[in-house]
Parts: C-alpha cells; structure tokens; sequence
C-alpha cells in the first residue's frame, strides 16, 4: 500500500514594493556621485555651522579669551601658555582662524538661507498673481520684474547699503530686493502653464478665492523649478554676502562672516601670512560647490522634460 504525497504549496510571491514619487526622486538623487558628495559636503558644512559653540576650540569674538601674543601665528602653532593649538593658524586679532571659520559659517549660511526664503515667498506671490490675474496686472508685475533684472545685483546692493547702512537685516533686505525678481519670473512661468488646467477651472466653479486657488492648489505644482532656483540662489546670495562683506558694506564686526574673514587677512597676503585669508576662502568654496551640485543635481531630477 503506498502512501500519497503531498507537494509544498509554493510560497506566495512576494509584492514589489510600490514605486512613490519621493522613492524615485531618491533613487535618480543617490545614482548621482557628484549629488551624494554636495549632500556630504553640505551636511558637514551646516552642521560645523550649527555646532560652532561646541566644536570651536576658542570664542574667537570674546575678547577675554584673546591674547595679543598669539596674533599671526602660522597653522600648526601652540598657544603662549600651551594650552591649544592653533590647526589653522591666527589672524591679526589673535583670534583662532579654524573657530572663527565655523562662527562665520553660521552668519553667512544664516544670512543667505533668511533672504532666499524671503525673495521665494515674495517673488512667488508675485509671480502666482501676475500669472492669475493676467492683464494689466501682468504688464505692470512683469515690468517691475523686468526693470529689476536690467541692473547689477551687485550695483543694487550696494546702493542699498550705503542708504540703509550695516547691520544683518540691512544685508538681509538687500538680498531680497535682488533676489526676488527670478523668483517672480518663474513662478509666473509655471502658473501659466497651471492656469490652463482642468483643476483650476473646476476651483474656479466652485467659486474658490483666488488667494485658496493660488496657494492650495496653484504654488504646489509650481514648486520644483522654484526650489532649483532656491538652492542656486542660495549659493548666490552667500558669495554675494562675501563680497559685499569683504568691500566693507556688510555685516558689522560684531557679527562678522566669511566674506569678513577673508577681508581682514587681505592686507596680510603680501606678507606671507597667506592662511588669514586663505582658509576661509577655502571653507567659502566648499559650501558654494556643495550647494551648486545638489541644486544641478535639483534641476536634472526635477526637470519635467527629464521624466520617464
């Protein structure tokens, strides 16, 4: 008598995991070496930045912790009464050249990242409105726009400051006012193209206000080419916080940047004491370069013409 077999039932497969926007946008992001290094460089950059307090080995803006002995000491040197070292080197000030890159980190990152946010929130508006209302209001937007891009960014901050004076939220309004306008034009761009669309004519029926129109259902779909232009603008508006800080114009001693630090060791290179300037131009480039790559990282992925 045989006994009957019984086979195995086969294990069920197992599902795909389903494919998000968010989990393709992170897979086209990762397959990128150049983006995965401006997101490392970036990350080290805003976190050296954020934990200056912490990873700076002097308060190189508490006067009581200076000694004048130890001005212009080239990279590598101990301090007077041994108790640092000084990697970088000091400046003219006796200021630790590492410590005082990671506290003007912090005011250049903080500055710009303030007056991109700014400019997007007022060129967007500015831009969902002309797109909308068409017309008139259009023509007179667009003009302004146009009247704003026609002059040197660096010409209208520096007009700017010599009315306003120093200060951060004078450098912060001068960013602004030269920054908003790209903002404006491609915010009206795109909300053209969204203006058309069958989900804003039916908002329109259902007699929506312009303004839930705009922001709730317009300004998200209009989104990727603005943050592209955020983060290329960001890396604008700190090399342009440089060089109106290394002119003499921008932020006060007090709270000085890297475009200060830079200027305060110009006088210096011919000397030899090439590190006062050097390093913080160093530090000045990577976070520009990492910003730079992620944004055109940015631009390829978020590109509709791009997309599968």
């Amino acid at each position: 008598m045989t006994t009957p077999t019984t086979s195995a039932a086969p294990a069920p497969a197992r599902a795909a995991p389903v494919e998000t926007p968010l989990r393709r946008f992170l897979a086209d992001f990762c397959a990128s070496k150049l983006a995965l290094l401006g997101v490392a460089l970036l990350l080290v950059t805003v976190g050296a930045a954020l934990f200056a307090p912490w990873i700076a080995p002097q308060n190189p803006f508490d006067i009581a912790t200076l000694d004048i002995l130890d001005s212009k000491l080239p990279p590598g040197s101990v301090s007077g009464d041994g108790s640092m070292t000084y990697w970088l080197g000091t400046d003219g000030q006796a200021r630790d050249v590492f410590s005082a890159i990671l506290y003007g980190m912090r005011t250049s990152l903080m500055v710009g990242t303030i007056s991109v946010l700014a400019a997007f929130a007022i060129g967007a508006t500015v831009g969902l409105i002309a797109a909308y209302f068409g017309g008139r209001i259009d023509a007179f937007l667009m003009r302004a726009v146009d009247i704003q891009l026609s002059f040197p960014a660096i010409l209208v901050a520096l007009i700017l400051l010599a009315i306003l004076g120093k200060g951060v939220d004078k450098v912060i309004i001068a960013l602004v006012v030269v920054q908003w306008a790209y903002f404006a034009r491609a915010a009206r761009g795109a909300a053209l193209v969204e203006r058309g669309k069958e989900y804003v004519e039916a908002a329109r029926c259902m007699s929506l206000g312009w303004g839930r129109v705009l922001f709730r259902h317009v300004l998200p779909n209009c989104m990727p080419p603005l943050i592209v232009i955020a983060t290329i603008d960001l890396a604008h508006a700190i090399a342009l916080e440089a060089t109106l800080s290394f002119l003499g114009v921008g932020v006060p001693v007090t709270e000085p940047s890297l475009g200060m630090l830079i200027s305060n060791g110009f006088e210096y290179l011919l000397s030899g004491l090439y590190w006062i300037s050097f390093f913080p131009g160093i530090a000045l480039a990577m976070a520009i370069v990492a910003i730079n790559l992620v944004g055109d990282h940015l631009r390829d992925v978020l590109n509709p013409h791009n997309a599968a």
